[in-house]
């Protein structure tokens, strides 16, 4: 295993790759699952939850500062080394009394600027490493001021973990992949090196994998995975998390060299890529040209008393615009979305006419 020498922007060609337990159970369980990774040379670095905030009592919240202890040792034996999350200025304060050179921040810390703001204070002047997963909710705005925050705070080792949004409907998923959000945030912050946190996107053990693999095509800088010696008697996570033989199988998988794209390729991709643009162009000027016949019906309705929303014409639209998807071979789900979107920006065009 390469140490981890806080720096996650280290090599920038190669992938970071973060597996460990959810938690840490005991100092055997940890000592197991850290021999096994240390196996593996693709590992950058093992993560361990040490403090475990539950979304109701009574459950395990982690064994706090002894389980630092037993990093700090097993870092010595294995040439390792380890992250865990952070929720409060003394967490932060231990992690350095014991060694832990990287921590994160948790998808409910993030979306808190107040606690955001007190941890940035205590990282101030660390040098360590931080690592910054999406906000609970998909508001790129909230992960995006958590990053900046703590760029104003002098953190210059930076990554953003994508893990999942919470969701009425999560498609299956415990907690809504939603990548797109995760790609508007490498848009703004190109600059930050990004991660897939597959295990809590999924939920499931037999989504990993392909989640992982996804985030190879949507070409991320690595992955964070929960990986326990025997999963099934977990105390926490007990369905997600990966046995060492399941994760070094996807590791091969995710960690596959890519063929070269030929010559020839990119030159086929020219024209047909020069066709979409044009058809980009096409769709942006039809849509002025929708809310400006928007700003027409508003002024009709203003005149005559009508309400700007009106249901029964809405629900006719969606139900002729989704028939005619249909037979244009557009999947429902996407038609019925861009249809909401649309329409909520001519609803606003006519409020403010």
């Amino acid at each position: 295993m390469r140490i981890f020498a806080s720096d996650l922007h280290e090599k920038k060609m190669e992938k970071t790759i973060i597996a460990g337990p959810c938690s840490v159970e005991s100092r055997e369980q940890l000592r197991e699952v850290t021999a096994a990774l240390a196996a593996l040379p693709q590992v950058t670095m093992i993560r361990a939850g040490v403090w475990k905030p539950r979304t109701r009592p009574g459950a395990f919240e982690g064994l706090g500062e002894p389980a630092l202890r037993w990093m700090q040792e097993l870092s010595a034996e294995f040439g390792v080394s380890y992250c865990c999350e952070v929720a409060r200025p003394e967490h932060v304060v231990l992690c350095q009394q014991h060694g832990i050179g990287t921590v994160w921040l948790g998808a409910r810390t993030t979306g808190n600027p107040f606690m955001v703001e007190e941890l940035c204070a205590a990282l101030r002047g660390s040098g360590m490493a931080v690592l910054v997963k999406n906000p609970t909710s998909p508001d790129v705005r909230l992960w995006l001021g958590a990053i900046e925050r703590l760029q104003q705070a002098g953190i210059a080792d930076l990554t953003a973990v994508h893990r999942g949004f919470a969701m009425y409907h999560t498609q299956g998923y415990r907690n809504a992949p939603l990548w797109e959000v995760a790609l508007e945030l490498r848009r703004e912050m190109p600059e930050v090196p990004i991660l897939c946190d597959p295990s809590h996107i999924g939920g499931r053990r037999d989504l990993v994998a392909p989640l992982a693999l996804a985030a190879r095509e949507l070409d991320y800088d690595g992955l964070t995975v929960e990986v326990h010696p025997h999963p099934e008697v977990a105390w926490t996570d007990t369905a997600q998390q990966l046995d060492p033989a399941a994760f070094a199988a996807l590791l091969e998988a995710f960690l596959a060299p890519r063929a070269e794209m030929p010559d020839e390729a990119d030159s086929n991709l020219t024209p047909l890529r020069q066709q979409m643009d044009d058809v980009d162009h096409e769709l942006l000027a039809l849509l002025a040209r929708r809310m400006q016949l928007s700003r027409s019906i508003a002024d009709i309705k203003h005149r005559q008393g009508m309400a700007v929303y009106q249901s029964k014409r809405w629900n006719d639209v969606v139900a002729d615009r989704l028939q005619l998807a249909a037979t244009l071979g557009l999947d429902s789900g996407f038609t019925k979305e861009l249809l909401e979107k649309i329409h909520a920006e001519s609803v606003r065009v006519q409020m403010e006419s």
